[in-house]
């Protein structure tokens, strides 16, 4: 049965190569079959919610404690050739507790236990902090938050805070990879009000490091340097909310961040996250060139269009100034490889771009030919060396058991963006438990 691994998998991958195509091109048609019974008007409540920025409010209900148990098994195509197999049981633990009138206290926490060349644990502290509410819409926070920004989907400019917080990957999907991250310690404070929000919070250094040990708070990753953040929203109408960020940095230039949001008609929402400042250069950051700072720019820009078909579909263009334009990124393919792969580590790490112009594109069909069959796929395509990246899942979940199926292929050239991995596809089968 071993041996005829190899051959189903291959087999496989030719179904599951089509599927991105066939995929993205049946919710284009149904999205438009689906849209054309929206009409122009004010937009309903569900719009509303849409232009909600994420990650900027503590408030609401406290939830229950939650354990999810997750089994993968996983089968990776190498580039020299043949196959690497890998098992893995990850525990993720959520609670939300009510510590007194007005006081509540958040955790969140992630081990993964693999098996490749024997056990090894990796376990990332998410979240774990005190909340304190002393007035109606005014917030303040103590301890370790994920504080994330921005409002696009695959690539976000404006969330300052996701450089070096991840200590291991499991899935390459956005959504896990901003969730599945360490916080940062911090201070944070909040005033809400009807349609805006002002955040303030401050970072100290508590590290110079980060630390591979499988069970460190990794304080090193999270804060080696004092940063702050200042961020203030307002909804200017009932399709238009802009928030502006103000983002600084022990011995670094302030960056300035927007993120909007609006709704036209009844089933798009247009998004356009971007910052800018002063800042090196990620080639000259990964060598510890100096006298490479300058006045760069970062965006992301795109739309969702969603259905009554419980259909989505989302496009977005994604822009870094500080990553390896075309000739730069030719020159550091053809330099001194030990350049190139400390270059490649640094981005990896910063969660950046490697080139200068991406495109990113995301498809959901939730109850897929039957209730509780979820189908999500993406398509990442760097467009300064064409290589991309297609990742596929197939989800069937109950009320405490989901059942999923993940593929995907790095494609290029062997020293491109995705081509350099040294896997090719990969396939996953995953049962997570929830309690």
């Amino acid at each position: 049965m071993r041996e005829m691994l190899p051959a189903l998998l291959r087999a496989l991958s030719a179904v599951l190569g089509l599927l991105p195509v066939l995929f993205l091109g049946s919710l284009v048609i149904s999205g438009m079959l689906g849209g054309a019974t929206a009409t122009a008007g004010v937009p309903d409540d569900d719009d509303t919610a849409a232009l909600s920025l994420a990650g900027n409010s503590s408030a609401g209900a406290p939830k229950s404690a939650s354990l999810m148990v997750e089994a993968a098994l996983t089968e990776a195509q190498q580039t020299p050739g043949g196959y690497v197999s890998e098992e893995r049981l990850s525990l993720d633990y959520r609670d939300d507790v009510v510590l007194a009138a007005g006081w509540r206290a958040v955790a969140a926490d992630r081990l993964d236990v693999d098996w490749l060349d024997g056990a090894e644990e990796i376990n990332t502290l998410k979240q774990a902090y005190v909340s304190w509410q002393p007035l109606p819409g005014l917030l303040l926070d103590a301890g370790r938050v994920n504080a994330r920004q921005g409002v696009a989907l695959g690539y976000n400019p404006t969330d300052f805070f996701k450089a070096d917080a991840l200590r291991t990957v499991d899935s390459l999907d956005p959504d896990s990879l901003r969730d599945e991250r360490l916080g940062t310690v911090m201070l944070r404070g909040e005033k809400l009000w009807d349609g805006g929000a002002l955040t303030a919070l401050y970072a100290p250094r508590l590290a110079d490091t980060a630390s591979d040990g499988p069970f460190s708070a990794d304080f090193g990753a999270t804060n080696h340097e004092n940063r702050w953040l200042v961020a203030l929203s307002q909804r200017l109408n009932s399709v238009f909310t802009p928030q502006w960020l103000v983002f600084g940095a022990q011995g670094r230039s302030p960056q300035a961040g927007v993120n909007v949001t609006t709704v036209l008609g009844q089933a798009t929402v247009v998004f356009v996250e971007a910052s800018g400042g002063r800042i090196p250069s990620l080639w000259a950051e990964s060598l510890d060139l100096p006298g490479s700072e300058g006045l760069r720019a970062r965006a992301s820009t795109g739309f969702t269009y969603s259905t009554s078909n419980k259909l989505s579909l989302s496009l977005e263009y994604e822009y870094d100034g500080a990553a390896l334009s075309r000739a730069g990124w030719n020159a550091a393919r053809e330099s001194d490889p030990e350049n190139y792969g400390r270059y490649r580590t640094t981005v990896a790490n910063l969660q950046e771009l490697p080139t200068q112009h991406s495109v990113f594109a995301y498809a959901s069909w939730q109850d897929l030919f039957t209730q509780h069959l979820d189908l999500s796929a993406f398509v990442r395509l760097d467009l300064v060396d064409h290589s991309r990246l297609p990742w596929v899942e197939m989800r069937y979940h109950r009320s405490h058991l989901d059942a999923a199926m993940r593929w995907q292929d790095y494609l290029g050239g062997p020293t491109s963006d995705y081509g350099a991995s040294p896997s090719r596809q990969t396939w996953q089968v995953l049962l997570d438990y929830y309690l």
